[in-house]
């Protein structure tokens, strides 16, 4: 996949199958959006790399990545957006969705309503746990909280999660090479991120319990 990537790198279809990765896992969790934009990023930072010229290279790496992380950023949102509609005017339907995924129905029992009651910190740290961002967005919507409750703190969530990936493919690329080895070592960085996130949301939810 590094190597199809890398041929795509630096042209419109990279931006198409990312944004409709991350547009789309929201709805299934197993795809695996974070890791096709980490493979995407080091695919990049390869291409820029073989540019001719220090000048040529950073120039062309800083706005390949800036691309990159606009795009998965502006997909998470739309994602989310649409998850959170979807779900406003499903109310029950998508309780029963939920119910009829092991994974969602584990995530939300985990994290519970004090996911969404713990505020807008909460809903950045779901976009790095499995699974959270799902529960988060349809959570929203099931509960109806108002827009302006969501989506900035969604979009802030979007760009961080994007801004890390992103960066970790980068740089991983930059130090390792475009090879498996920096793509796994940075997937584990984003699982590391995702597992941390999982343990702080564990720690906040007593917190944040209605008295």
């Amino acid at each position: 996949m590094l190597e199809q990537l890398g041929t795509l790198a630096g042209t419109p279809w990279i931006y198409v199958i990312v944004g409709l990765s991350v547009l789309l896992d929201v709805f299934l969790p197993v795809l695996p959006s974070g890791v096709l934009v980490i493979t995407a990023a080091t695919a990049a930072a390869g291409s820029a790399a073989g540019a001719v010229g220090d000048a040529a290279q950073g120039h062309a790496g800083f706005s390949d990545m800036l691309a990159l992380v606009m795009c998965a950023a502006t997909a998470s949102v739309m994602g989310d957006m649409v998850a959170y509609r979807l779900a406003w005017r499903g109310g029950d339907r998508f309780d029963r969705a939920i119910a009829r995924s092991r994974r969602l129905t584990a995530a939300q029992a985990k994290l519970g309503t004090a996911l969404l009651r713990g505020g807008g910190p909460l809903v950045v740290l779901a976009r790095f746990a499995p699974a959270g961002r799902s529960v988060v967005s349809l959570g929203a919507g099931v509960m109806h909280r108002r827009v302006a409750e969501f989506l900035p703190w969604s979009a802030l969530a979007g760009l961080t999660w994007a801004a890390y990936s992103v960066s970790l493919g980068y740089f991983g690329g930059q130090w390792l090479g475009a090879s498996w080895l920096s793509t796994a070592v940075s997937v584990l960085a984003l699982f590391a991120a995702g597992s941390g996130a999982v343990y702080v949301m564990r720690r906040e939810a007593p917190e944040t319990q209605p008295q």
